[in-house]
Formats: C-alpha cells, structure tokens, sequence
C-alpha cells in the first residue's frame, strides 16, 4: 500500500489520525493549500514549509493542458518541477471539466471538452486521467467522476452517480501502483444515492474515499445534511477527503462528522481580494477604518504578516495592488487554516473538541 491511515484518538464520529505515504505523513484533519497550477498563488515551497503545510494540491486539468505531460516529466515529475519534497494530492479536474457547461459533452467513453484556453478539442477518460497523474508523480490520485449540477432532476444524479461508479472501476483497473487512487462519491443531494455510490466504491476498493458535488450551489442545510449522513457507509480504516470545502465553520462541522482532509481556494482567494481570516471572524482590510492602524491583522496571530507589519500598512499594499499586500494577506489565511487544523487536533486527542467548536463559533467565525 503506498497509503496508509491510522486513527490515533477518536470520539464519536470525531477522529484524529495519520496518512502514511511515500514522502511523509499527513496529520489529520488536515487542510491542503491549493496549487493549482503547480504553485499556491504567491508563495514559495519553502515558506509553505514554515507554515507547516504537509501536503498540497495540484490541478490536473489545468496542468494538462500547460504546461502538459511531456514537460513535466522531461523536468523531472512535479515534485522536482515545483520544488516541493512532501506528499501532492492530485484533483482529476472533472469538476473543471463539467463546469465548462457548453463546451464539454458527457459520453460512457469520458468526456470531449474545448480548452477554455484556445479551444482545441480534447478527450478525457477515466483511464488517461489516472495515466496522466502517474505520469507527472502524484502521491494521491482522484478518478475521474461526474459532478452533476445543483440543482438537477434524480434521475439525472443517479445517471451520474451510476457512470462515475463505472468510470471510477476502469480508473481502479488502469492505474499501474505508482500512487494511491481514492474514489469519489457523487449522488447530488439525495440521501439513497449517496449511500449507493459509498457502497458501491468500498466494493470496488480504494487507498481512500472523496466526496465531490457539494458546494456547487446548494443551500448549507442541505449541505450538511448530506454530510451528516454519508461517512457512516465509508470504511474507518480508509482516509476521507471533502473536496472543495473552505469555510472554517463547515470544516469544523465535517470533522465531526468524521472527515479527514479538506481543501480550498479561499486562504489564497481572499487574500488576493482583501479579506483575512481572524480569531475573531472575516476581516476587510479595505476598511477605511483600518487606514491608521497601527495593531496587526490578527493579535493572537504569530505569521510573517502580523509579526512585521501593521494593518494599516498592508491596507495601503492593497489599495495600491501591490503584490506584496495579496502576498502577506495569503500567508496569513494559510497561516489561519494550518494554525486552526492543528488546534483542531489537538482539542481531538485532549478530548475537547465539541468545548473548542462552540468557541470557536462564539468568537464570530461565521461566514
């Protein structure tokens, strides 16, 4: 196995643990910054590694289609290509492909899809997805799934569901051993579905178990009724990714329902755009009320950004979009999310999680 989990403590559905692979453990809950296109927008390797980052995120339709497979592997795999020496999770890029809406077409064979880049045409399969993520290096591999839209009929969700079942035993049959490939639920918002797709890809096997198709517009009642619901039909000695999930209050709700790794666009995004993570809530630094401040972005904060700078001064970077302020803001919320992942680990292994969640909340973390 070229991934292994083990549960160090656990309350309930509530679980601390270990992803063992190749080039390093993962300690979950764990959040993956995001590079999509084989960088996290704005930030070196080796600041990620003073941030305590213990895995990250590549795109693989993004790097598909650029730099693509041959110069990649002709620099060495991504790993040497990014200058990265830890575990890279790779996303198959079928939630990419799918939001193409009219430039993309569904078939049994996988999916035809126009470049949003040039529009030449190309074709994805379940099989030259996981060769393509082999090919560049990844640790951890996703199948190529469907991820039908919110909201859609349920015949359409258990069409889907059903053909990314398949997809995901051709995936499974053409990957070589190079790196571990989990599966991905889908099912929409349907409770029957959900479970079917859980069921039906535990019998299939995989080094680990995904859900995609949340956070695609649905309400969040609904959202975390979904979730509430499905890890109760995925195995415990398998990790449990939730795909594209960011907020902090949401990942504090998945990890009680039993989640393992999460990822998200937001720590990046909103640091480009202005806003910071805080103990005390979403802060926009474009306030005018923070024009003199002299205090940093966050008190209880020990990142590059608040140790060195002043609020004041990094509202200036950013109304003049100087690239240093969406630098510094970027570090702190990856900062923010690392910090809270190991906080939330250990208020698991001291038997506190349901005290640290509630405080948490109290303190303003809501989105």
């Amino acid at each position: 196995m070229l991934v292994t989990f083990k549960t160090i403590s656990s309350s309930d559905r509530v679980r601390r643990g270990e992803i063992h692979t190749e080039r390093g453990k993962i300690s979950t809950p764990c959040f993956s910054p995001v590079a999509t296109q084989a960088t996290v927008k704005g930030v070196s390797p080796d600041e990620l590694y003073d941030l305590s980052a213990e895995i990250i995120l590549v795109n693989a339709y993004h790097l598909y289609l650029r730099p693509g497979e041959d110069i990649i592997a002709k620099l060495g795999g991504v790993h040497r290509f990014m200058n990265w020496k830890k575990p890279i999770l790779s996303d198959s890029g079928g939630y990419q492909i799918f939001s193409l809406a009219g430039l993309r077409k569904v078939t049994e064979e996988g999916v035809r899809f126009q470049s949003h880049i040039d529009g030449s045409y190309h074709l994805v399969t379940p099989e030259s997805s996981i060769k393509f993520q082999e090919a560049i290096g990844t640790d951890i591999m996703m199948v190529l799934d469907e991820c039908p839209p919110y909201p859609c009929t349920k015949d359409y969700a258990k069409e889907a569901k059903e053909r990314t079942t398949r997809w995901a035993r051709r995936a499974k049959e053409a990957a070589s051993g190079k790196g571990a490939v989990f599966g991905i639920l889908q099912g929409s918002m349907s409770k029957d579905l959900r479970r079917e797709s859980a069921e039906e890809l535990t019998e299939i096997g995989f080094d680990g178990y995904a859900v995609g198709g949340l956070s695609v517009g649905e309400p969040k009642e609904l959202t975390y009724e979904v979730l509430s619901y499905i890890t109760d039909f995925l195995p415990k000695d398998k990790p449990r990714y939730l795909m594209g999930f960011g907020p902090p209050e949401d990942i504090l709700f998945a990890v009680e329902q039993g989640f393992d790794l999460f990822d998200c666009v937001m720590p990046t995004r909103h640091g480009r755009t202005g806003q910071a993570f805080t103990s005390q809530g979403l802060l926009n630094i474009r306030n005018a009320a923070y024009a003199s401040s002299q205090e940093p972005i966050d008190s209880e904060c020990k990142c590059p950004a608040c140790r060195e700078y002043s609020l004041g001064y990094i509202r200036h970077l950013i109304h003049q979009n100087e690239i240093l302020g969406a630098r510094l803001l970027t570090l702190h919320n990856l900062h923010f999310y690392l910090h809270l992942m190991r906080a939330i680990r250990e208020a698991i292994s001291e038997g506190r999680f349901a005290q640290f969640k509630k405080e948490f909340l109290a303190r303003g973390n809501k989105r």
